[in-house]
């Protein structure tokens, strides 16, 4: 049965689980309490260089890490990634938007406002992550204008990755209020067979006020 090394409230990590509940497939979880410094211990970095979850096992022991690559590996044959070449390709396209316009600034901006750490955080350094995170909303309201999602006519792992943080940007202190297409787009994705709802705080782990390791 595959592993699942995952962290509660990583939206990385729900990714996978929501692809996983899509698929219908069975896991096992272990949890990796990445505050706590269990990222980084030479056990985990075998299994995911950098420490961070999710990363998976297959039952041959080989393992991989990244949340978007985990999600291209499962969805290898399904609906939720498409066989012909340029379509695939728009799917990566997406997927690397997303860690560097919507994870990077979204995601961190939700991080900190959660866990208490924004006061932490230079002025300059979240204004500028404010403004990226606005430069990213823009971009999905008009690429969201012209298709229902955002790699084409279908549902695939592309917005399951976008949804991730995207859609939480309320919770990183962003309106959605001049962004109609997108929010339609949140309710689409919401309305897919399988989507996993069940979402998990930052403040069901103490820990999570610390720094990482």
């Amino acid at each position: 049965m595959l592993t699942l090394f995952d962290y509660l409230p990583s939206q990385n990590a729900w990714k996978v689980r929501l692809l996983l509940n899509q698929l219908d497939r069975p896991y096992r979880t272990v949890p990796v309490s990445i505050f706590e410094g269990e990222g980084q211990t030479a056990t985990y970095r075998q299994i995911s260089p950098t420490g961070t979850v999710p990363a998976i096992r297959l039952d041959d022991g080989r393992v991989l890490a990244e949340s978007n690559a985990i999600l291209a590996y499962l969805a290898e044959g399904t609906p939720y990634l498409p066989r012909d070449p340029f379509e695939r390709a728009k799917v990566q396209q997406w997927l690397h938007f997303e860690q560097e316009r919507v994870e990077s600034v979204i995601g961190a901006l939700r991080h900190w406002t959660m866990t208490g750490k924004l006061s932490r955080r230079s002025p300059e350094l979240v204004a500028g992550k404010r403004a990226g995170a606005q430069r990213t909303l823009d971009i999905l309201e008009r690429e969201l204008a012209i298709r229902p999602f955002i790699a084409g006519d279908h549902y695939t792992i592309a917005d399951m990755a976008l949804f991730a943080y995207a859609s939480l940007a309320g919770e990183a202190g962003l309106s959605l209020d001049a962004h109609p297409h997108f929010r339609d787009w949140i309710a689409r994705i919401e309305a897919q067979p399988g989507f996993l709802a069940c979402m998990h705080p930052y403040a069901i782990d103490p820990h999570s006020v610390n720094e990482l390791p």
